[in-house]
């Protein structure tokens, strides 16, 4: 139904409005059905940049599934990356990376940490709160090799200054050691 809707988009003049619905509406039904590449090639095919960034970013803004994001958010940086305000590139490049550190996670425990795929120092520290260290462990290098010469509202030291923040609360203890006296 969406190709023949494009066809007929072809033949006859569609509002701006209505093209840029059907399109988002077809591009966010191929992500969910996993088929990247048919949406890559729905992407291309579209003519007028202004329509195919305004079909991204709408799609991305609907919180589609993880890899739907994962999938806008690169082909957003990696296409119309001139084209986006230096806090909208922040944000989408924060989901990109938050996806990333998502998709190194075991796939049942995705959904728990779903919410917070835009801001990824606040994962990180979730996961530290929740004592997942092997997963933290994954998710700082991933992180590390992400944020390497970027330039995205965090840097490596932001990172390393929550991993320091939580191994001084791991050494903490709430009381003092008293010596026996003879």
């Amino acid at each position: 139904d969406y190709e023949l809707c494009e066809e007929w988009g072809h033949l006859y003049p569609v509002p701006r409005e209505d093209l840029i619905n059907l399109h988002r509406e077809h591009l966010l039904h191929l992500l969910e059905m996993g088929d990247t590449e048919k949406a890559l090639q729905l992407l291309q095919r579209i003519e007028d940049p202004g329509i195919c960034l305004a079909i991204s970013e709408q799609s991305l803004d609907q919180s589609p599934n993880l890899a739907a994001s994962h999938f806008l958010a690169d082909y957003l940086t990696g296409h119309f990356y001139a084209n986006l305000t230096t806090a909208r590139r922040n944000e989408i490049h924060a989901l990109y990376m938050g996806s990333k550190v998502l998709l190194t996670l075991p796939e049942l425990s995705r959904v728990n940490y779903f919410h917070l795929s835009s801001r990824p120092l606040l994962m990180l520290e979730q996961l530290l709160m929740n004592m997942k260290v092997d997963w933290v462990a994954v998710a700082v290098q991933t992180l590390h090799q992400l944020l390497a010469g970027q330039e995205i509202g965090f840097a490596v030291e932001d990172i390393d200054s929550l991993l320091s923040k939580y191994a001084e609360k791991a050494l903490n203890f709430p009381f003092a050691l008293k010596e026996k006296r003879s």
